[in-house]
């Protein structure tokens, strides 16, 4: 496919772009893959394809516009016509390459956690590289609530003075719609302490948005609520891991056998690395789709590092750019000199307070504007002019 997008290119300099905007699609109920698709053009012509929340791919122009096709559920006849009027290529060449196109595409979709630039060979874009419109996720802390049981510091309950009501959130969900965020995240805090929590997620899923949850899972012991959150919209979990709570694992094994992606994140919190390991042997024991890890202390820096090489080699999966409440000492940060802000921190995602004050990353001390207040045009122009390198507290 890479020698058909240079022919493009060298022969056209010029070809009319797909209109800029935000697409989505949604498998058919009777399609067993189940997936969503979220494709944002922007003003150059390049795309961002999000796939289940799971795995964004930066397109080129060429690769946007096949996956734009593909998400109009344009028929194969069609897509074959309309590339070899724009670019005068040859009807089977266009057809082969379209059609190579999808399969990759659908490869992804079916292994969520293949990476698409090692075994795929996608031609894209570095990520954060260019000029985007808006960030692919919102990360909506709804609450610092904390359970009675919970550590009262392990929430910044004191750097807000209220939290938004039920209305407020909507707006927000429908400023971010507008402005072509596809993905949001309900954090803490913790959220399920939030009695609307089931009408945020239904309103993101109104509105064509993908939705995840982190929480501690408990409320999950009540099959009631849990059914609530996942018929009106839920896509996926990360689950807050108390190893030594059996109630906690309990937690992470009601969702398994649900139809939903669930991560669990555990904060490494001892020095003995033997006791550590025998929880990670406990959770590739059970059927979760990736783990999150991070520490309390950076003393402990050595201890994340084998702990996760040696989850890779017992055959977990592991996700790092999902926000995590109580801790910012996650193996990407630690690399970070001077505890600056990782890349795609303001500009990637987006992190809102309880208030619906604006940070360019969950910890980060710097406020962009408020959602409620502000208009999304103010906000994103904050973000554009201010952030560079932040400091996480």
């Amino acid at each position: 496919m890479s020698n058909l997008i240079n022919s493009f290119r060298n022969i056209f300099s010029t070809v009319e772009q797909i209109s800029p905007g935000i697409y989505h699609y949604q498998a058919p109920p009777d399609d067993p893959r189940n997936y969503r698709l979220h494709l944002r053009v922007e003003a150059d012509g390049v795309g961002i394809l999000i796939i289940n929340a799971s795995t964004v791919l930066h397109l080129n122009e060429t690769a946007t516009e096949y996956a734009f096709y593909f998400v109009k559920n344009l028929p194969l006849e069609d897509v074959i016509r309309k590339m070899t009027q724009r670019y005068r290529v040859d009807p089977q060449q266009a057809k082969n390459d379209y059609l190579d196109f999808t399969d990759r595409l659908l490869t992804i979709i079916e292994m969520p956690d293949l990476d698409p630039v090692t075994f795929l060979d996608f031609s894209r874009q570095q990520p954060y590289s260019s000029q985007i419109s808006a960030p692919y996720r919102l990360d909506c802390a709804i609450t610092y609530q904390l359970p009675p049981s919970a550590d009262p510091s392990a929430a910044p309950t004191k750097s807000v003075t209220r939290e938004l009501s039920t209305k407020e959130w909507v707006s927000i969900l429908e400023k971010a719609w507008q402005a072509g965020i596809p993905h949001v995240i309900f954090t803490g805090g913790e959220p399920t302490l939030r009695e609307d929590l089931s009408e945020l997620i239904a309103t993101a899923e109104k509105l064509g948005q993908v939705s995840g949850l982190l929480t501690d899972g408990y409320r999950f012991q009540d099959k009631v609520y849990l059914d609530r959150l996942l018929q009106t919209g839920l896509d996926h979990l990360m689950i807050l891991l108390h190893p030594d709570d059996e109630k906690s694992w309990d937690a992470v094994q009601i969702p398994l056998p649900e139809d939903i992606y669930v991560a669990v994140h555990h904060t490494v919190t001892g020095e003995n690395l033997e006791q550590e390991k025998s929880i990670i042997d406990r959770l590739a024991t059970i059927d979760i789709n990736a783990v999150s890890l991070s520490i309390n202390d950076s003393v402990l820096k050595d201890t994340l590092y084998k702990l996760t090489t040696y989850a890779a080699s017992q055959g977990l999966s592991l996700v790092w750019d999902i926000p995590v409440p109580y801790s910012s000492l996650n193996p990407v940060n630690l690399e970070i000199p001077n505890n600056e802000l990782v890349e795609g921190a303001g500009r990637a995602w987006l992190y809102v307070e309880p208030d619906g004050d604006v940070l360019p990353a969950q910890g980060a001390n710097q406020i962009l504007g408020n959602l409620v207040n502000d208009s999304w045009g103010q906000v994103w122009s904050s973000t554009k002019n201010k952030v560079r390198t932040s400091e996480v507290s």
